[in-house]
């Protein structure tokens, strides 16, 4: 079944049968794909702007995925990154996303995971065009002043006493979900479900790294936050100073 809309994806893998696999099955969901097989050429392709997703190995000669993804993100490229991994380690897969990186599946994954996941994404980027910015933000004021944090969800701009934030698309959206409803206690199922789109339990670490992600673009002091506040035993919520 084609999506509705095509996207230009990067596939950055060495193994050029995995990656001819990989664009063979999105090509199916209608989406123009680009393979590159070594990390210098896949960071140049991926920092050019022209791609909606990146799917990103991290295993790659000449320069390795975590290098690249960090990368990008100090360049400000913010396209979604979804990281494939043989490594099966927790500490792993945390640090592929506290570097930046939006989603992650480990090898060997099926197809239709790979599809889904990208599915996910993709709905993202839709939620973030340009045109959006032409009307309001669903479900949401589009513009939440709290303090000298200034969260502008129609154009999905952030500024901190005056000064513009970078954030990822996903730390935008985790950000807008808590200034929409300060005060409010949320577990990280519940910001699965709100931010992610999913309620899958072993997505829970995400939640965790994406806070603490947050918290050291927005908070004064990151070990002690005055914004997003951790609630003991229940999750997260962002403080009610409005």
């Amino acid at each position: 079944m084609l999506d509705s809309m095509e996207r230009r994806i990067l596939v950055v893998e060495d193994q050029r049968d995995i990656a001819e696999l990989i664009a063979m099955h999105l090509r199916d969901l209608g989406h123009r794909i680009d393979c590159v097989h070594d990390g210098a050429a896949g960071y140049e392709a991926a920092r050019s702007g022209r791609y909606d997703l990146v799917v990103l190995d991290v295993m790659l000669p000449g320069r390795d995925g975590l290098d690249i993804v960090r990368a990008l993100r100090i360049d400000k490229v913010t396209t979604p990154v979804l990281m494939l991994t043989a490594r099966s380690t927790e500490l792993d897969r945390v640090l592929g996303l506290e570097l930046g990186a939006d989603d992650y599946l480990t090898k060997p994954f099926s197809i239709p995971e790979l599809q889904a996941r990208v599915r996910a994404m993709l709905r993202r980027v839709d939620m973030h065009a340009p045109a959006a910015a032409d009307a309001p933000s669903p479900g949401g004021a589009e513009r939440i002043e709290v303090g000298d944090l200034v969260v502008d969800c129609a154009r999905r701009e952030v500024r901190l006493a005056g000064q513009p934030i970078a954030l990822t698309a996903k730390e935008f959206d985790l950000l807008a979900h808590f200034a929409r409803h300060p005060g409010r206690a949320f577990t990280r199922i519940q910001l699965l479900d709100a931010v992610w789109g999913t309620t899958f339990e072993g997505y829970e670490h995400t939640v965790n790294t994406h806070i603490n992600r947050l918290r050291a673009k927005i908070e004064a002091d990151p070990a002690n936050p005055r914004r997003v506040l951790t609630v003991r035993g229940v999750g997260y919520r962002f403080a009610d100073s409005r």
